[in-house]
């Protein structure tokens, strides 16, 4: 019902402003039956980080802040769900106005810093889906407060805090609106931080008796010549997946008079930024570090680029501000239909095939 009512829905929802629209979207899906549509074609499952995947797609960290809908999302299609970014805290953020829509560009701008309910109202909401019996995959997307005296920390509570309750965990360094945050990208201070998140990882899948990925999120303005060392270090450390890439400070060839508010750009025009830098991570893991592509995913066309490029999953969220839902379905049926051009029988056989096409263009 939603997919056929979106057309209709987002004229209102652009009269909002976008974080207003943003609310009314969360409040809604809450409302919805939780009921699942259709099975996906077997040939969109994938195994990554130990998971089985129904499809590749997910929706992306900063949508579902509080865990409030993950069922509603889910029901929508996609293979797996990322809520977050949560902090130990709850954190009001940065003041509003925050959230602009960059309707020429099919693009949005976000200034939000890590607002959320914290850990405790999170893990409330987690613990009713596994007494109400839900399934699904739902992984957790964790950050530090940002008047914390020792960020590492915050993330170690972010493991032992949803360890029991999430399929995996991304550790969110990339953020670009809390002070300082990205600093945790440098090979030293990646290392400082790893040295502490795994083994709290290690502590924590032991007495679950299950294994807990864990993937780092990384900003798309890493420079060349430092990505190297980066992806070394997430190797090194064990790291089971690289999610590129967070929003960039970049506004290149931006129409949209909101382009000069400050905050990470996400959408389109995100994606040739976001998909060059995949494939460049990609091509240095040799294979050896699972991706999830992020960045200006609005098409079939997108979502196959990214692949190609070398993502084992997706995540989108901006396209579904500006396409609805029925973005999901099309994209599943591109993918399937791209699978039968080709005479492929997973994408997993389709995987990086132009990653070097991809890591050689210019930014």
């Amino acid at each position: 019902m939603i997919r056929k009512l979106y057309p209709l829905l987002r004229s209102a929802l652009f009269r909002l402003d976008a974080e207003t629209a943003h609310g009314v979207a969360i409040s809604a899906l809450a409302r919805l039956p939780h009921r699942s549509g259709r099975r996906d074609d077997a040939r969109l499952a994938t195994r990554v980080l130990g998971i089985d995947f129904a499809n590749p797609l997910g929706i992306a960290a900063g949508f579902d802040k509080d865990a409030r809908v993950p069922d509603a999302l889910l029901a929508l299609g996609f293979g797996f769900v990322e809520a977050g970014t949560l902090t130990p805290m709850p954190q009001a953020g940065n003041p509003k106005p925050r959230m602009f829509r960059l309707v020429q560009d099919r693009a949005v701008i976000n200034r939000l810093g890590f607002n959320n309910d914290g850990h405790r109202s999170a893990i409330e909401r987690l613990e009713h889906r596994v007494r109400t019996g839900r399934g699904g995959i739902v992984g957790i997307n964790i950050g530090a407060n940002k008047d914390s005296s020792d960020r590492i920390a915050d993330y170690v509570a972010g493991v032992h805090a949803f360890a029991p309750h999430a399929a995996y965990l991304t550790v969110n360094i990339s953020s670009p609106n809390t002070p300082g945050l990205r600093d945790l990208q440098g090979p030293d201070a990646l290392d400082a931080l790893l040295a502490r998140v795994m083994p709290a990882r290690e502590e924590a899948a032991g007495k679950l008796a299950r294994a807990l990925p864990i993937v780092v999120k990384l900003a798309p303005d890493i420079a060349d010549d430092d990505l190297p060392a980066i992806i070394d270090r997430l190797i090194a450390h064990k790291v089971d997946a690289a999610a590129v890439a967070n929003t960039t400070l970049a506004r290149d060839g931006l129409k949209d008079r909101a382009a000069i508010e400050a905050g990470g750009l996400s959408g389109a025009p995100l994606y040739r930024r976001s998909t060059r830098m995949l494939a460049r991570a990609y091509l240095l893991s040799e294979g050896r570090l699972p991706m999830i592509g992020i960045g200006g995913i609005g098409s079939g066309e997108t979502a196959i680029g990214k692949i190609e490029a070398g993502a084992s999953l997706l995540q989108l969220y901006t396209g579904l501000v500006f396409s609805g839902p029925r973005l999901i379905g099309e994209i599943k049926q591109s993918l399937v239909a791209w699978l039968e051009q080709t005479g492929a029988s997973s994408l997993d056989q389709l995987r990086g095939r132009r990653a070097g096409d991809w890591a050689s263009r210019e930014p």
